[in-house]
């Protein structure tokens, strides 16, 4: 992780980044429980989930969405800050040993509410090692122009 400035100048649109991969384990199935308190057998129950369609334990799709952001905080721009997510979706569903990595695109620019800033969506796309889509949003940043 390291420091890089970059300006809303700076960002161009369909600029891509993709991230390193992160299988995803049994612990972080229980850690997510015990942080959220989503003990819901979906997650947790392995015998139940033999009985239902997907015949196996999937992943806590808000587990999925912050490792799938935390894939992406791979550098730190001072110049900017996270005004949040907008259509986040729970595409496929994930499974203990699958392994996922983001893929980030600069889809909009617009100038910002305050002077001086301007507001830069970055597309994020979560993908599988079978190259499938599990997840979508858009993070949404305000940025300082130069």
């Amino acid at each position: 992780m390291y420091f890089k400035s970059t300006f809303f100048e700076d960002y161009t649109i369909n600029d891509k980044r993709v991230t390193l991969g992160r299988t995803v384990t049994e612990t972080d199935f229980v850690v997510h429980a015990g942080h959220t308190g989503d003990f819901f057998p979906h997650h947790l129950d392995a015998e139940w989930c033999k009985t239902q369609p997907f015949g196996q334990r999937i992943a806590h799709g808000t587990m999925i969405f912050a490792i799938g952001i935390g894939l992406t905080a791979s550098e730190i721009n001072p110049e900017a800050f996270s005004k949040g997510y907008d259509r986040l979706r729970f595409v496929k569903p994930v499974f203990v040993g699958d392994t996922i990595h983001s893929e980030v695109t600069i889809s909009e620019k617009s100038e910002a509410k305050k002077p001086g800033y301007g507001t830069v969506t970055e597309h994020v796309e979560v993908i599988n090692q079978h190259g499938e889509v599990v997840l979508v949003c858009d993070h949404l940043l305000v940025v300082k122009k130069s």
